[in-house]
C-alpha cells in the first residue's frame, strides 16, 4: 500500500489556489468583526504566511479554520495592545499643536475613544451588519444574502445596534 502524503499544503499550486480563493473572505471577515481594513489586511496575510511556515503540519482540509483561528487571535491580540496604547495616550499625551482649544480637542478624542468602545461592545452579530451597512455601504438586502440572514434579520441587527450605540454615547 502506497504511502499517502502528510500534506498537500505544501504544494505551491494548491498553497497559491487556496490563498486566492481565501484570503478576501478572510480579510472581509477580519474587518466586519474589527472594524479595521489595515489590519485586518495584515492580520489575513500574516496568518497565510504562518499556515505555510507550518504547512506540513496543517493538511489542507484543515488550512481554512487554521487561518481564521490564527488571524481572529492575531486581531484580539493587537485590540488588547491598542487598549494599552489608547490608555497610555489618555494618561500621559501632550497638548496638540492646532488651533483648536484643548477641551475641544479632550472632547473630541473622548467622543472617538466612546464611539469605538460602544462599536467594541455591540455583539458580534450587531457589529458585523452595522459595519457592513455603514463602512462597506451595502444595501440590507446585500447584508442579508452575504451572512445567509433574512433582510428582517438584518434590519433587527442594524435597529439594535443603533439603539445600543445611542444609549452607550448618550447622543
Amino acid at each position: 500500500m502506497p504511502n499517502k502524503p502528510e500534506s498537500n499544503t505544501c504544494d505551491e499550486i494548491i498553497f497559491s489556489s487556496f490563498f486566492k480563493s481565501n484570503i478576501k473572505a478572510l480579510r472581509n471577515f477580519l474587518f466586519y468583526k474589527f472594524g479595521n481594513l489595515e489590519k485586518a489586511e495584515d492580520a489575513a496575510h500574516e496568518a497565510f504566511l504562518k499556515l505555510w511556515q507550518n504547512c506540513a503540519s496543517v493538511p489542507l482540509e484543515k488550512a481554512k479554520s487554521y487561518v481564521y483561528t490564527v488571524a481572529n487571535n492575531s486581531s484580539l491580540n493587537e485590540i488588547a495592545h491598542q487598549k494599552v496604547v489608547f490608555k497610555y495616550e489618555k494618561d500621559f499625551s501632550g497638548l496638540d499643536k492646532t488651533n483648536q482649544t484643548p477641551e475641544y480637542i479632550l472632547e473630541e478624542k473622548q467622543f472617538q475613544i466612546k464611539l469605538l468602545k460602544a462599536i467594541e461592545n455591540l455583539n458580534e452579530k450587531q457589529r458585523i451588519a452595522f459595519l457592513m451597512h455603514r463602512i462597506d455601504g451595502k444595501k440590507y438586502s446585500e447584508i442579508a444574502q452575504e451572512l445567509n440572514i433574512s433582510v428582517k434579520a438584518v434590519e433587527k441587527r442594524i435597529h439594535l445596534a443603533l439603539l445600543s450605540l445611542r444609549k452607550e454615547i448618550d447622543l
